[in-house]
């Protein structure tokens, strides 16, 4: 992603040749920072490229990629950044594919963004490629057939719904108390992966909703990594870390209690398993301990997986609520499933809920968890609307921008429909859900990269929407005409989180 939150040493760097262009351009230049107009290409100038333009947008990124993207007939564009830094934003659906399926092979994780995350995620399997990166997911796939997803939702989700965030928001109900939902839910999140990838319990979400040194380090690791990714200058990161000060010494505490976590859940999961000649089940730590790879590499695994497991889920349930909040039909309709389907059984309960299945697409089509994604070119390449591609050029695709576009989705496009997804079967006069193109809706990736977790993550939310829902209204404590902020770093959290009041439902479904 471009800086936006370009040092004030990098701005003394090009002192003499911004008053040098001033000087030579000075109306042009006067315009260019000033203008309003976000959606023209980006101005470029010698060396310096579109730094004013980035510098105007610092605090709308994401925005502004959007808007200037949108607004290309091929839905592609080449931004310049300063000493010829060339950074290729798309959100035309050909591209997506010809980056994320038929040219897998030459758009990999970069050397860029492995030395950026490298810290925080090591080998993990988001910062690797080639063997590395199969070893990981043939392992990982292994948790994801469908006797481990009903234990998932039959064992883990609902046991963590009912015992723990149900009783919190009937307290919060009785007692009248605003919550942070965000919060709520990321420690739900976070106690579901921790559970039933490694067997392990960290009891984030008990009545006192204690503090977690590991999930405060966690955040930080990921701000802090990804203001590294921004960089357009990063020599000037790799120097404070060389100096360890500033950010860098910050990101170092904090990947430091991090780790430090990692190895406390694989040091516990090593003993239980020295203690037992065979388990009752394996989990995902347990297949990579018997692996025979090092400490070191698991714990790049087990970071890997809760930042897939906590945030992406969390998010998707924050803008979801949310959005439900302002579409009381929606919820209706909701309900009116929930009503409909027998409890007999969580897992097949929560597979058959087509509207609320439909409902959350259409929220993460709005919300992306990962509003933005990026590769790098191995080789130099053209993509299929025709924008070259220098070998090391990074190539984003923009999820965000892709949900918000006319061309995609129609003139109601900035509408929360989740009928968009679905169409009604004749005879039965029931609801079947349709599934669009992942290339044009590539929220959760496409192509050998698809993310192994998707029905997981779709059954976890179906559940805590159906227990949440039947009992509570969650209702979002803003002032009028005000709505939450999104920040940007690696998911689509809420700045502020979202503050809540539940209301106990009267009626009875």
């Amino acid at each position: 992603m471009v800086d936006l939150d370009l040092s004030i040493s990098f701005l003394f760097c090009l002192l003499p040749l911004l008053l040098l262009l001033f000087f030579v351009n000075s109306k042009s230049l006067f315009t260019s920072f000033f203008s309003s107009n976000s959606t023209t290409l980006p101005k470029s100038y010698p060396v310096i490229g579109s730094y004013f333009a980035i510098l105007a947008n610092k605090d709308r990124g994401i925005q502004w990629i959007t808007d200037v993207v949108t607004s290309t007939p091929t839905s592609t564009f080449v931004l310049h950044g300063p000493f010829g830094k060339r950074q290729v934003f798309t959100a035309n659906p050909s591209n997506v594919q010809h980056i994320l399926k038929t040219h897998f092979h030459v758009y990999q994780k970069g050397e860029v963004s492995r030395r950026t995350l490298k810290d925080l995620l090591g080998d993990g399997i988001f910062n690797v490629n080639g063997d590395t990166w199969k070893f990981q997911r043939h392992v990982a796939s292994q948790e994801f057939n469908t006797k481990c997803l009903r234990k998932f939702v039959e064992t883990v989700v609902d046991t963590e719904l009912s015992d723990c965030l149900i009783p919190i928001l009937s307290l919060a109900a009785s007692n009248k108390t605003v919550l942070d939902f965000q919060d709520l839910l990321q420690r739900f999140a976070f106690d579901n992966i921790c559970r039933i990838a490694f067997g392990y319990d960290p009891a984030c979400l008990l009545p006192s909703l204690p503090q977690s040194k590991f999930a405060d380090a966690f955040d930080e690791a990921v701000q802090f990594s990804a203001e590294r990714g921004s960089a357009l200058l990063p020599l000037i990161w790799k120097m404070k870390k060389f100096f360890n000060i500033g950010s860098e010494k910050r990101l170092r505490m904090a990947v430091n209690k991090t780790r430090e976590f990692a190895k406390e859940i694989i040091k516990e999961k090593k003993q239980e398993l020295n203690k037992k000649s065979s388990l009752d089940s394996v989990d995902l730590l347990s297949r990579f301990l018997s692996s025979g790879h090092s400490e070191v590499f698991v714990a790049d695994i087990v970071v890997s997986f809760i930042l897939a497991g906590r945030d992406t889920t969390s998010m998707a349930l924050t803008w979801f609520f949310w959005l439900l909040y302002n579409h009381p039909d929606v919820e209706h309709e909701i309900l009116r499933e929930i009503g409909e389907i027998s409890e007999e059984s969580v897992y097949d309960e929560v597979k058959d809920m087509v509207y609320t299945h439909a409902s959350l697409c259409e929220s993460m089509r709005l919300y992306p968890p990962v509003p933005l994604d990026s590769k790098e070119a191995t080789e130099d390449d053209n993509l299929p609307d025709g924008t070259a591609v220098k070998k090391g050029t990074e190539v984003a695709y923009h999820p965000y921008a892709m949900g918000r576009m006319e061309k995609l989705w129609g003139p109601d496009w900035a509408e929360f429909r989740p009928k968009r997804w679905l169409e009604r079967d004749t005879t039965t006069g029931k609801w079947s859900f349709v599934a669009r193109d992942p290339y044009m809706y590539p929220v959760f990736q496409a192509g050998p990269r698809i993310c192994l977790g998707k029905e997981m993550a779709f059954l976890q939310m179906k559940r805590v929407v159906a227990g949440v829902l039947r009992q509570y209204r969650v209702v979002p404590v803003v002032e009028e005409g005000d709505g939450p902020v999104f920040l940007s770093p690696l998911s689509m959290k809420m700045k502020g989180g979202l503050p809540v009041r539940i209301e106990e439902r009267g009626e009875k479904f």
